[in-house]
């Protein structure tokens, strides 16, 4: 089942990379009395996620600050070191926006947007995505159509959701 608009995020571990290497980072705890953006992407360094989505949320990061936004967080069904090294590269990291790997598509499968693409090599991965979240609740869901497509799920395209 897809996760919809005033449905609560289910319990999942994702990863983030820490001064000590890979750390856990439960999902419910981290969105627990807070207003959390969670944007996703088929993968880190694929071509639209790289130089359209993340950019967006770069650009946009202050605008979300100001709307009492407390974390901005990326979701890719990859590893944390490749999620570390690809928000080192893009500026992300450095913008202040949260890179957490899913590594085993759990968080992905268990919102129901997860999707295979075979002929791009994309096994188990998530659609594209932008939402915001309340204390746990998914307040606003922009999801895309097509992976390759980075409208309603940008920046922009969340900010005037809200």
């Amino acid at each position: 089942m897809t996760i919809t608009t005033g449905d609560t995020l289910p319990e999942a571990t994702l990863i983030a990379f820490g001064e000590g290497g890979p750390e856990p980072v439960s999902i419910t705890e981290r969105t627990k009395g807070r207003k959390v953006v969670i944007f996703a992407v088929p993968g880190a360094f694929t071509p639209t996620c790289s130089v359209a989505h993340v950019p967006s949320f770069i650009r946009t990061k202050d605008q979300f600050d100001a709307k009492g936004v407390d974390e901005i967080i990326c979701v890719s069904v990859n590893d944390p070191f490749v999620m570390k090294a690809w928000g080192e590269s893009t500026g992300a990291t450095e913008a202040g926006i949260t890179m957490l790997a899913d590594p085993l598509s759990t968080f992905t499968k268990a919102i129901g947007l997860d999707f295979d693409a075979p002929p791009a090599g994309l096994m188990g991965r998530s659609k594209r995505y932008a939402m915001l979240v309340d204390d746990g609740k998914v307040t606003v869901l922009n999801l895309e159509e097509s992976p390759g497509t980075c409208e309603i799920s940008a920046g922009e395209g969340l900010l005037e959701s809200l």
